[in-house]
């Protein structure tokens, strides 16, 4: 797995209260919606969030995966299970506005937005 994968690849192992918590917060916008991290080079990467706390993604040279997710404060932490279970989480900002900045885990700048629909 490359490092770019990771970006959508993380969560905790505790989804039904991840689904319970995601109730009252930005991260709702996500459900039914693509995720799509957009990196310095033009690729992007896309994550699709599921109320019960699991996701899948497919990272910018389009590997799929898929975890869990969960809130941890003003965080969204995924963390991946296949293709390769993960020990660590990768935690991000929850959404905020149309698109936002943030830091993929490999430490790269990449711009964040939620698309309507499932994109692939």
């Amino acid at each position: 797995m490359t490092p770019s994968t990771l970006l959508l690849t993380f969560g905790l192992a505790v989804a039904p209260m991840a689904a319970v918590a995601a109730e009252a917060t930005p991260v709702t916008r996500a459900f039914g919606n693509t995720v799509v991290s957009t990196y310095p080079d033009g690729r992007t990467a896309l994550l699709w969030l599921k109320k019960d706390g699991t996701y899948t993604a497919k990272g910018r040279r389009r590997t799929a995966s898929n975890g869990s997710w969960s809130l941890n404060s003003d965080k969204v932490c995924l963390k991946q299970a296949k293709p390769v279970a993960v020990l660590f989480r990768y935690c991000t900002e929850l959404p905020s506005g149309e698109s936002w900045r943030a830091k993929a885990v490999t430490g790269e700048p990449i711009t964040v937005k939620i698309v309507k629909g499932v994109a692939s």
